[in-house]
């Protein structure tokens, strides 16, 4: 058996896994990249391996950076099957068409600018079209069933408890009379998710490749971020301001609108409370995303995979996804007009990293006005618009236009859909039969380091973090490194290459971010502000280093 990482290594996007069993050839994932340029020409680039060459798919859940290059994979000739659970096919029959057309918008505002720099227009990765002729393709599996691909090769779909239909995939390989066991994590969820069951614990594998978005930090705990949650929202409110929440419209979107509804049942818990949960409810909540809405449909019909506890609130005829002052905009005027109406209110929008979508509007009439906050509920990856805004950006760019912070910028991480470094340890030690090595994929550098010593420290599992196109043979026990090819050596220098540029670009706007506050200080700036500007010139400086190196 043999695995190649040819996406979501020391990255968090674009998740494609290659594997190659028992005389067969197939993808775990087929995910987009995100962020800033090396990410969008990764999108572009053909596949490194022969398409036509793939005998079948695994999707892990229909998350953009899992499941967004299927179509281009469709495009390109692949007529295979797609196995996902139903609920992830239902989820694609909605995202895909719209990652589809936010392809054919995006570059048809990137065409413009070219056709005026008298350079040919560029197609889009795909459009909404080839996407829903893609979908002919899927195959929709059931949680817990075993599935034989062939003889030789058997899969299991577990809940991964990170998204409405997300799975923790188990792959049985028979191989010269010998089979082999790897568990694909996808993403796993946090414990604390409301809606959906806790993440499926596995009993034993030979290996796993294993997810580590928060390798390194911990989450927030329920009670407190529900509490930071109402605070955050009614001070913005009474200040006349508006909360602006961008949220993935499959996942979060619901979760913060379950969130809202499960309020009121704290309602008697001080006037305090009381006054804020009131607050909240007398001013509209606004969901500003056609594929949000679409979404909320699908979980509607999908309950039987939510809590028990939510099922019966349901059968009740208490849907926890519906609530008085809720409103969804479908249309672009609808959503237009929501800037135009200046009294306080909620908006949630997609996308959740703030890159695409409606939210890049609304942050363009809310980011300059100190009275109104920007509430981030999920992760931001390197080089986005929302990670920028995370970070301490002063300025940011949104169409073309240089508009200021000013607004409030909170983050409660304890909505993410992802296990903090906690989960993620217990997800290890609940292997009663621990494997030999893990993978460890879809994580940030430092934090997969910290993870690594973690996992090595307090059990006899061996970790490795795979580069980008590293293949590992993995047929004699202890997973070998594989020679590059030529073919792949080019790859990595190209892909290095794209990174570089991307990280010189955050450096250069980081430096004139610093230079544009220093300009503007006097000798009346006090010691913490002096202090915190000295503190990012020695990150920039450490980052030039590392680059260096």
């Amino acid at each position: 058996m043999k695995i190649s990482f040819f996406g979501a290594a020391r990255m968090v996007t674009g998740s494609n896994f290659l594997v190659e069993a028992a005389g067969k050839k197939f993808l775990v994932d087929c995910g987009m990249f995100q962020g800033k340029m090396a990410e969008e020409m990764e999108n572009s680039d053909p596949f490194i391996y022969d398409v036509n060459s793939i005998d079948f798919v695994l999707l892990t859940h229909a998350h953009i950076d899992h499941s967004g290059r299927i179509p281009k994979l469709y495009n390109e000739g692949y007529r295979n099957k797609i196995y996902a659970t139903k609920a992830t096919c239902d989820l694609c029959e909605i995202m895909l068409p719209d990652s589809g057309h936010i392809q054919e918008v995006e570059i048809g505002w990137k065409n413009k600018k070219r056709i005026r720099e008298s350079l040919d227009p560029l197609p889009p990765l795909y459009t909404a079209e080839d996407a829903y002729k893609c979908l002919e393709v899927f195959e929709p599996v059931n949680y817990d069933e075993i599935i034989e691909i062939d003889e030789n090769i058997s899969v299991r779909f577990n809940d991964a408890g990170h998204m409405l239909g997300s799975a923790i995939i188990e792959v049985w390989a028979l191989e010269d009379g010998k089979t082999t066991k790897v568990v694909f994590t996808g993403d796993i969820g946090n414990n604390d998710l409301p809606l959906l069951d806790s993440p499926t614990m596995i009993g034993n594998a030979d290996y796993v490749v294993m997810e580590s978005t928060y390798g390194g930090r911990l989450h927030m705990r329920n009670d407190d971020k529900a509490k930071l949650f109402l605070d955050i929202v009614s001070e913005t409110l009474d200040n006349g301001g508006r909360v602006i929440i961008p949220s993935f419209a499959v996942g979060r979107t619901q979760e913060i609108l379950y969130e809202l509804d499960k309020l009121r049942e704290d309602l008697g818990q001080d006037e305090e409370f009381a006054r804020k949960y009131e607050r909240i409810m007398n001013v509209p909540v606004y969901v500003d995303s056609p594929l949000a809405i679409s979404a909320t449909e699908v979980f509607k019909k999908n309950t039987e995979l939510f809590e028990e506890e939510i099922r019966d609130k349901i059968k009740r005829g208490d849907n926890p996804l519906e609530f008085k002052g809720l409103q969804f905009t479908q249309t672009a005027d609808e959503s237009k007009a929501l800037n135009e109406d200046t009294r306080p209110s909620i908006i949630i929008s997609a996308s959740g990293m703030c890159d695409v979508g409606r939210i890049k509007h609304h942050l363009k009439h809310n980011l300059w006005n100190p009275n109104s906050t920007i509430l981030f509920v999920g992760y931001q990856a390197p080089g986005t618009l929302g990670r920028s805004i995370v970070d301490g950006a002063k300025k940011v760019k949104i169409f073309g236009e240089e508009i200021a912070v000013n607004a409030r910028v909170e983050y409660i991480e304890g909505y993410s859909g992802h296990a903090d470094q906690t989960w993620l340890l217990n997800f290890v030690y609940s292997f009663n039969n621990k494997p030999s090595h893990i993978f460890l994929v879809h994580g940030e550098p430092e934090g997969q380091e910290v993870l690594k010593q973690k996992i090595e420290e307090n059990t006899e599992c061996k970790v490795i973090i795979p580069e980008f196109a590293d293949t590992y043979d993995l047929s004699g026990g202890v997973p070998v490194l594989q020679e590059e090819t030529d073919e792949i050596e080019l790859y990595k220098k190209e892909f290095k290459r794209l990174d570089l540029i991307d990280k010189i670009e955050e450096l250069r706007e980081n430096i004139t971010d610093i230079e544009n506050v220093v300009m503007k200080q006097n000798m009346d700036t006090n010691d913490k502000e002096i202090k915190d500007l000295e503190n990012r010139v020695l990150d920039i400086q450490k980052q030039i280093a590392d680059l260096m190196k």
